[in-house]
């Protein structure tokens, strides 16, 4: 009998903390960030560790890179000056919202797509990449944008994605081969078992980077938007994070951040 009521008390104890950090954490997310951030001089970002170009944990450095991580800096130094602080917090596409509604994270830059849904529970930023479905060729294809995907051809995509679906709305005739992830798909890309590889621009242009004898064609033929996510009630942030990316675009801060990460492209740049 009182050991059962020693493990109630340690279970009602547990409760009691995760009430409290729960708490803690909706605090964090609801109070004034830009002031809070003028007071610690510092930001903190959610960014994706594994997506290569955007968001990438160098083994060496041990430090997070790429053009997500590039912008977030920027901006933090326009918002906080040249002796702000961006921090930077490990995100997925499951985690990223659940972390920024906790108030682990100020804001989420990491290849978010802005989404009439998403916009539901977040707010977003002006558009800071033109993210949009693409396709992917061996240089010399005779593939040059959708309308040359026909009956004779074989597209590849990664099953159960909306890329999948997208290419068969935009070509209907041609052949679709789905496999299991992205990696799966440029190989099946590389061993002839396809003619083209799609999915979203930011994905293909990684793997066109470090595979240069692939190429994207055709521009991008389904409008995808990145956008930098915070909190709702955050106007006063959301503003200030707007003020900024404006000013990068005009002191061209912007384009040499863009031209760091994509040299030899223009289809995500905004203008």
């Amino acid at each position: 009998m009182r050991r059962f009521k020693k493990i109630r008390l340690i279970f009602l104890l547990g409760i009691a903390f995760l009430a409290l950090a729960g708490c803690k954490g909706n605090g964090l997310a609801n109070e004034d960030i830009l002031e809070r951030s003028k007071s610690t001089n510092e930001i903190i970002w959610g960014v994706k560790y594994d997506t290569r170009l955007f968001g990438m944990m160098d083994i060496e450095s041990r430090t997070v890179q790429g053009f997500d991580v590039d912008i977030a800096k920027a901006i933090t130094e326009k918002i906080l000056g040249e002796n702000g602080k961006a921090e930077f917090v490990e995100v997925t596409s499951k985690t990223r919202i659940p972390l920024l509604k906790n108030g682990n994270i100020d804001a989420i830059i990491a290849t978010m797509t802005i989404t009439d849904e998403r916009k539901k529970q977040v707010d977003f930023s002006d558009v800071y990449f033109d993210a949009g479905q693409a396709l992917l060729v061996k240089k010399g294809s005779q593939i040059k944008s959708v309308d040359d995907l026909n009956a004779t051809t074989t597209v590849l995509a990664v099953k159960g994605s909306t890329s999948a679906a997208n290419i068969r709305q935009h070509a209907p005739d041609a052949n679709i081969l789905e496999l299991e992830n992205y990696a799966e798909a440029f190989t099946a890309l590389q061993s002839g078992q396809g003619d083209a590889m799609t999915t979203d621009n930011a994905i293909l242009l990684g793997i066109a980077d470090e595979n240069p004898e692939y190429e994207l064609v055709g521009g991008t033929f389904t409008n995808e938007p990145y956008g930098i996510a915070i909190n709702k009630g955050q106007e006063n942030f959301l503003k200030a994070v707007n003020q900024a990316l404006e000013e990068m675009h005009a002191d061209g801060t912007y384009d040499k951040i863009y031209q760091k990460w994509f040299p030899n492209e223009t289809e995500g740049k905004v203008e």
